[in-house]
């Protein structure tokens, strides 16, 4: 059975650490000596975390100062209301989107299952990167039925915005039918994206939204940062 390398476990447990707020944002983490004696490993080993740890943008060093915490894992609730926006900065982080592809095609058999339309019904499809406080912590990849909201796309280029963009086609309110979450590994492209190894682990949901009368408004994916996203079920 394959081992967790030391440096990679001290990096999990660091960033658990950071998670449960036992560090908060801007505060300095023992020294390499204090954390090598802690783990019982040498320097080297540490410092190869802390590295792994500043490649994913939760700490950062500073020459003659020491290591200190950039960000904490997010907490996302996943529940019968997800929304992006609310959810970070709840958490006192500053929500943003960046666009990749905006695009209109036909759909497959799985979304055209999942959003109530047949195969081949043109889809909406909306694929971009949710950031908090700049930095990467998902990639997403929504779908909408493009024949019921045909003003849709202008709207979503224009805000970046599920929510508001719904709205302005005539869902005030939407909220989750279901979600299913598995646990993956980053291929080279999410990697990039994401700024994480490739091969890093990453958490998918896969939901489907609905409108007040229980019609299907959006089927969507999401990967996320597996170190710096905390998903929990959130039963309202």
């Amino acid at each position: 059975m394959a081992r967790t390398p030391l440096w990679k476990s001290i990096a999990i447990a660091l960033t658990a650490d950071i998670a449960e707020q036992r560090y908060d944002t801007g505060d300095q983490l023992p020294t390499e000596a204090q954390l090598a004696a802690k783990f019982g490993v040498n320097r080297h080993t540490v410092r190869r975390a802390l590295a792994e740890m500043a490649e994913q943008g939760l700490v950062h060093a500073r020459r003659g100062a020491g290591v200190f915490v950039a960000s904490r894992p997010t907490d996302y609730p996943i529940g019968k209301r997800v929304r992006f926006h609310r959810n970070v900065a709840a958490g006192g982080q500053l929500p943003a989107k960046k666009l990749l592809t905006l695009d209109i095609r036909a759909a497959d058999s799985r979304e055209a299952e999942a959003l109530d339309i047949a195969p081949g019904d043109p889809v909406l499809v909306y694929d971009g990167l949710s950031l908090a406080d700049d930095a990467p912590i998902a990639l997403f990849c929504s779908t909408f039925p493009a024949g019921r909201f045909p003003g849709l796309r202008d709207a979503l280029s224009a805000t970046r915005s599920v929510t508001e963009a719904l709205a302005r086609c005539g869902v005030p309110d939407y909220t989750r039918r279901q979600t299913r979450i598995t646990a993956k590994q980053a291929n080279a492209t999410q990697a990039l994206h994401l700024r994480v190894a490739e091969g890093a682990p990453i958490l998918r949901t896969v939901g489907v939204n609905v409108d007040p009368k229980g019609r299907p408004v959006e089927y969507g994916r999401t990967w996320f940062a597996g170190d710096r996203v905390t998903l929990t079920v959130d039963g309202t």
